[in-house]
């Protein structure tokens, strides 16, 4: 098993670097940049943008700029008086010796602004990862084992409907319900705004339950309906009729024998599901003003900060291949038949 997951991890080195320089390219052609900021300001002439330019490093080749993001800019000299030649050596640390720059908008450093933000983001995705799986597994083992009826069709009628219904639409509808019309719930942040800091989960739990159950409606509606199939294929094996030959209870059946076996592909799901999390996150948090990474990575959009949005492409890229990792890793701890040598 470390075996394999060294070997994959090596193997995942070459994918983070196509995904940087694949991000960088795309980030560096789109129109703006940078200093398109500065544009706004009408007391900055243009000589002082082409100031801010140089010394920012813009005006080079793109590959050099690259360089630069990636290992720092120890080696490059800079013309800080514009007269062509070099009078000073940059200091900056690159993206591998752990800084992702500085990001023009925010007047900060992107790594400070990126981990604010990720407790939020994390709170978030866990809790509706969790609010999936819990609700989701026992609906589709509940529903197998009922299978015809009423119960059985209502849950695949509302799979079906969630499943169409837009994330942002979902949200919208919720907060007029709860929020605007009974007003039992909070219509959007994490934490009352009167406060300095968020106090603990367990004392604002008012603030997550509604994006986290849009968040995560998907997942229960997903779940519920592939493990539904998946048990529905296991209820019918012969150690399954052995089981209920030898006298067991019902309830023993379904959940020791058969729901063990039949989460078995499931963790095929958990890998995509974090990357899920993570891209539904970036509507989710735009809907309930929650501040998280989705919340920065819009607000980098609208101000053109490249920096930050290069670090969000990173660290989306890193933890998809982790995930599809965790799937592996899952796959053969349920299932003691896989080895991997």
């Amino acid at each position: 098993m470390i075996k394999y997951i060294a070997r994959r991890l090596v193997q995942a080195i070459p994918t983070v670097f196509g995904v940087t320089i694949f991000t960088f390219l795309i980030i560096s052609l789109a129109p703006g940049g940078p200093t398109a900021a500065l544009l706004l300001d009408p007391n900055l002439s243009s000589r002082d943008r082409e100031n801010a330019r140089r010394a920012l490093g813009l005006d080079d080749p793109l590959p050099v700029q690259y360089l630069r993001w990636l290992i720092g800019d120890f080696w490059w000299q800079y013309d800080t008086d514009g007269d062509g030649t070099g009078d000073k050596w940059g200091e900056r640390k690159g993206v591998l010796l752990g800084e992702f720059g500085y990001s023009i908008p925010n007047r900060r450093p992107v790594l400070q602004l990126f981990g604010e933000r990720l407790g939020a983001t994390l709170e978030l995705g866990v809790a509706s990862l969790l609010f999936g799986l819990l609700l989701g597994v026992p609906i589709g083992i509940i529903a197998a084992t009922a299978r015809g009826s009423l119960f059985d069709n209502i849950t695949r009628i509302l799979a079906v409907v969630v499943n169409s219904v837009p994330i942002f639409w979902l949200g919208l509808i919720l907060i007029l319900i709860f929020g605007s019309r009974l007003g039992v719930l909070p219509m959007g942040s994490r934490c009352p705004t009167a406060l300095q800091g968020c106090p603990p989960l367990f004392q604002r739990l008012e603030y997550i339950l509604l994006p986290m159950i849009v968040l995560g409606a998907g997942g229960v509606a997903g779940y519920s309906r592939y493990l539904r199939a998946s048990m529905l294929d296991v209820i019918g094996q012969d150690y399954i009729r052995t089981a209920k030959s030898k006298g067991l209870r019902q309830r023993r059946v379904w959940f020791t024998h058969g729901a063990r076996n039949a989460l078995i592909p499931l963790a095929t799901f958990l890998g995509p599901a974090i990357t899920n999390i993570w891209a539904g996150a970036f509507i989710t948090e735009q809907i309930f003003s929650w501040p998280g990474i989705g919340f920065l990575t819009f607000q980098s959009i609208n101000a053109q900060d490249f920096a930050m949005l290069m670090a969000v492409s990173v660290f989306s890229a890193i933890a998809t291949i982790f995930g599809f990792l965790l799937s592996d890793i899952l796959y053969a701890l349920i299932d003691p038949r896989i080895r991997f040598s």
